[in-house]
């Protein structure tokens, strides 16, 4: 089956970009070592950082935040969080000016590269970007033309969330929430599913008909021509049926599960810690078709009013202990494999509980652009995906706990 390690191991052995396709360069200045910082200095005493998702933000008096503040007494460097509930909203809160840094998914971040609105970074100014998974190093959604765009910060995939009392073994396929079919509890899914209200769903409905319909050809899920495409949002049409709601915030769709009779949905491990912790009976699994899923990237700001604060933050956001610290906290994976060990919040089992053996198994979310390395070299845009995907979810659909 094809998946995402092997685009992204390519790279990692050859170490250079030539041999996962040529991208465009983008639309700002090529940049050389020259034109980078060779020195952080003088700090500016604070910092403003925009975020996604949502539930990444600053709770006082809450353990699992303290790297935050200690951030704040070790540099004096002020942190002001900015949080936003999807991807989408980063790229104008951005080309507004006033943030130093974005936390930003793949689907974001090429955007922000290719709009110029966030600047080449300097990893030796980074000691322990080394220490980063060598597979999330020059990954394609931050690593351009030998340019470096950001610094991994965390990961998850995007799993098949089951409600254990309706599926007493794992669902084995996406089927689960995309085609009608009678559950194992004897009743028919219809109405009983929720679904992703980003555009991002498309590649989840297009990495089930490459393993499904080869006969479209999909060899990756963001790169699609357009009858890949439109096979794509024909089934997330053939889908609406069984969709109760839409969801963007992960603390929506905790609620949605608790209340409502719903029983599978595409989800974070976020959520399936936060409604285990409630004594909800659900799990995450990755299908046989593989799943989609999502690397956090900080990125600089091509106006930062604080870079030095800024790269000092980069470096503190793959400091071991936070990045365990984190993941406990956000149901994610960290980037620096040591944190996995160790670490008393995460646990001896957390990264495992949260997916990082099936690192192999995941698409990870990159922006669709129109030049790519299949569909000979014509695929389907970003903006189409999110224009088309609006329409289909419909106005005021796509929320935490939106119904039918």
């Amino acid at each position: 089956m094809a998946n995402s390690a092997g685009p992204l191991l390519l790279c990692v052995a050859a170490l250079t970009l030539a041999a996962c396709g040529k991208q465009p360069a983008p639309q700002q200045a090529a940049t050389t070592a020259a034109t980078l910082p060779a020195e952080i200095g003088a700090l500016e005493g604070a910092v403003d950082i925009l975020v996604w998702p949502r539930h990444f933000a600053r709770v006082p008096d809450d353990p699992r935040f303290t790297w935050i503040t200690q951030f704040e007494t070790d540099t004096g460097c002020k942190v002001t969080i900015t949080a936003v509930p999807t991807a989408d909203e980063i790229v104008p809160l951005m080309a507004q000016g006033g943030h130093d840094l974005a936390i930003a998914p793949g689907d974001a971040s090429l955007r922000l590269i290719r709009s110029g609105l966030v600047q080449p970074i300097n990893t030796l100014l980074v000691p322990n970007y080394n220490a980063i998974d060598i597979r999330l190093r020059r990954a394609l959604w931050h690593y351009i033309d030998g340019v470096h765009y950001g610094v991994p910060f965390q990961w998850a995939p995007n799993w098949l969330m089951y409600d254990t009392r309706v599926f007493d073994t794992p669902p084995t396929s996406w089927s689960a929430v995309l085609e009608p079919q009678v559950w194992p509890d004897g009743k028919d899914n219809r109405g009983r599913v929720q679904a992703y209200g980003g555009a991002m769903q498309i590649a989840d409905a297009a990495l089930y008909l490459l393993y499904h319909q080869r006969d479209l050809g999909i060899l990756n899920p963001y790169q699609l021509d357009d009858k890949q495409y439109t096979a794509a949002l024909d089934l997330l049409r053939r889908q609406q049926p069984l969709v109760q709601g839409y969801w963007l915030d992960a603390d929506g769709q905790v609620e949605a599960f608790r209340d409502a009779a719903l029983a599978a949905s595409v989800s974070w491990p976020y959520q399936v810690d936060r409604l285990a912790a409630v004594k909800r009976p659900v799990a995450g699994v990755i299908p046989q078709e593989g799943a989609t899923g999502w690397v956090d990237t900080t990125m600089l700001s091509a106006r930062a009013r604080h870079p030095n604060c800024a790269y000092r933050w980069m470096e503190w956001s793959v400091n071991t202990r936070v990045q365990g610290d984190v993941a406990a906290a956000f149901g994610t994976v960290p980037v620096v494999t040591a944190a996995c060990e160790g670490n008393e919040q995460l646990g001896p089992e957390g990264c495992k509980r949260h997916g990082a053996e099936d690192f192999e198994r995941i698409w990870f979310w990159r922006t669709p652009e129109n030049s790519c390395e299949t569909a000979l070299g014509r695929c389907v845009p970003y903006d189409r995906w999110v224009a088309d995907y609006a329409v289909l979810v419909g106005p005021g659909q796509a929320s935490s706990n939106a119904t039918r």
